[in-house]
């Protein structure tokens, strides 16, 4: 019986233009599942709808500059209040549910706005997607890859600029979260997470406390999609399905539970096993190397929950969900 043949492109795998690719790519998820941690983590609320938060964010911002007239700048914080009130919408009526409830409402909210994308052609493009809306972001990558140049990097990688901004951008959300987090408000946060009712007991109002979670989720989701469209240059409503929320939590459960720089890592090394495995070659066809590539890092996360089930750098104490 003969074994398959297996090569790996080393080629390509010491091209540093494609390792800045793969780190922008990871810092992009990092931000995102930031937003996971909170809920999760910290919360213990299941919210399966954070793409929809991306999506909403990235149309939002793409929107506002190319039919309202507004500035890049301006259009991003407006887009992440436009994020923000829709997480409200949401989680006013089914934070007061049962946990699962509130799962199913915000897989299925993030599925109306991937799906309403899709099918507002006049307003988001539709299928045919949305572009023209990152000059700024153009003229601001321009300016730091002269600031490369100058350091000695003689040809960056045209994602070298956005690899930098986006790392800035996690490094500054994880340490804001980790202060706050550790400040009075994130305690309620634990305590509504271990008990609700306990919670509730002592005077905190849990549903107040869970929607201020989810917002702070909505906004790290919206700035994830504000990059998302960035890197990809191009806004398709393909680039939110549901699957982006659960590579999300590929990244939660790969870092582990409450550990902001366990998403770092998590996300490093969940894109570097999909984007690495990509060369393999094998005598299978496109889609088997892509489900072969899916197949890797599902293997790695169930021999992760045998082995170490709190995660690479949580806590066994963290792994506390109320009721």
């Amino acid at each position: 019986m003969s074994s398959l043949p297996l090569a790996i492109n080393f080629e390509v795998l010491t091209d540093l233009d494609f390792w800045v690719a793969v780190a922008t790519i990871a810092g992009i998820y990092a931000m995102f599942s930031l937003g996971l941690q909170i809920n999760v983590g910290f919360t213990g609320i299941v919210n399966f709808g954070q793409a929809g938060f991306a999506a909403l964010g990235a149309y939002a911002m793409a929107i506002l500059v190319l039919e309202a007239g507004f500035s890049f700048w301006l259009a991003m914080p407006c887009a992440i209040v436009i994020t923000i009130l829709f997480g409200l919408l949401i989680g006013l009526p089914s934070l007061r549910l049962r946990a699962d409830y509130f799962a199913i409402a915000t897989i299925a909210s993030a599925e109306a706005v991937r799906l309403f994308a899709q099918n507002a052609d006049s307003l988001t493009g539709g299928n045919q997607g949305l572009r023209n809306f990152d000059d700024t972001w153009f003229e601001i990558s321009e300016s730091i890859e002269s600031v490369l140049q100058s350091l000695g990097w003689s040809d960056p990688s045209s994602f070298a600029p956005l690899m930098i901004v986006v790392w800035v951008a996690v490094v500054l959300a994880m340490v804001g979260l980790t202060y706050i987090t550790k400040s009075p408000w994130g305690r309620v946060l634990r305590a509504i997470r271990e008990d609700e009712d306990a919670a509730s007991a002592l005077g905190k109002n849990a549903l107040s406390y869970k929607l201020q979670s989810l917002s702070v989720a909505a906004t790290l989701g919206a700035i994830s999609g504000f990059f998302l469209a960035l890197y990809f240059a191009f806004l398709n409503p393909q680039e939110f399905r549901p699957l982006i929320t659960f590579l999300g939590y590929g990244v939660l459960i790969l870092g582990g539970l409450a550990s902001y720089y366990g998403i770092a890592l998590g996300a490093i090394i969940i894109w570097t096993l999909l984007e690495g495995t990509r060369f393999i070659d094998l005598p299978l066809s496109e889609a088997q190397i892509a489900a072969l590539r899916f197949i890797i890092v599902g293997v790695g996360l169930i021999l992760l929950m045998a082995f170490r089930p709190q995660g690479m750098l949580g806590k066994k104490e963290e792994m506390v969900l109320g009721d």
